[in-house]
């Protein structure tokens, strides 16, 4: 039988965050149910392409690519290892075991532990943060907003977006190192064909940012040359 709020903190917490939606104007609520279905999966997408552009104008361009084609292999991976969690724990909706929550998405039948979405937000997320620190704390910034969504929509308890929060990050960050072992070498023999455009741009190559003069003469127990100050202010 539904039950209404009670004294456990991941109840109480998702009667919070779901209730900003009964307050909340209806327009609000449908972009809200945009984002949190499709709209961040694909500014996802979009981050990936304008890293991929960025990275391969790096002197280690297949390297980087390589770091970056992980990111939607960890996410598939990650939903792969959520099935049999999700049918191990068999937890239901909380709009299913709870009343008076304000669901955005109808037609949610399947089980609610862990969240798929937040899972591979977040797998996406920390996979570009390998490839890349930029790009990858814009993607772990959206994973975190998406998992707010899917409380705020009614259809994930808070622990599930916490969960499918540490999957998607334990699959990519784990599996990173064998991840790049296999993909490294294709991305560099990609870049020896005529489809070397895909891993290294024709363009300039960025240059690796200058030496740190004042640390290295730290610790070197040295003071920094006063005559190198006109180069590092260029």
């Amino acid at each position: 039988m539904p039950q209404a709020r009670g004294g456990n903190p991941d109840t109480s917490t998702l009667y919070d965050i779901n209730g900003l939606a009964k307050d909340a104007p209806g327009w609000l609520d449908h972009a809200m149910e945009f984002i949190g279905e499709y709209g961040i999966v694909l500014g996802l997408a979009v981050l990936m392409v304008l890293a991929w552009w960025s990275l391969r104008r790096r002197q280690d361009a297949p390297a980087a690519v390589a770091a970056l084609l992980w990111a939607p292999l960890a996410a598939g991976l990650a939903l792969l290892v959520n099935i049999p969690i999700r049918g191990f724990v068999k937890r239901p909706r909380p709009f299913v075991d709870h009343t008076g929550l304000e669901v955005l998405v109808k037609g949610k039948t399947d089980y609610s532990f862990v969240s798929d979405h937040a899972t591979l937000t977040m797998a996406i997320g920390v996979a570009l943060f390998v490839a890349n620190r930029k790009y990858g704390l814009i993607g772990i910034g959206l994973a975190f907003l998406e998992g707010f969504c899917r409380v705020y929509m009614g259809v994930h308890y808070p622990t599930d977006v916490v969960g499918g929060l540490a999957l998607g990050t334990a699959v990519a960050l784990l599996l990173a190192p064998l991840a790049m072992m296999a993909l490294t070498p294709l991305t560099r023999a990609v870049a020896r064909t005529r489809f070397a455009w895909l891993v290294r741009s024709a363009g300039p190559v960025a240059a690796a940012p200058p030496p740190l003069v004042a640390a290295e003469a730290a610790e070197a127990g040295r003071e920094t040359p006063r005559h190198r100050d006109n180069d590092l202010a260029a």
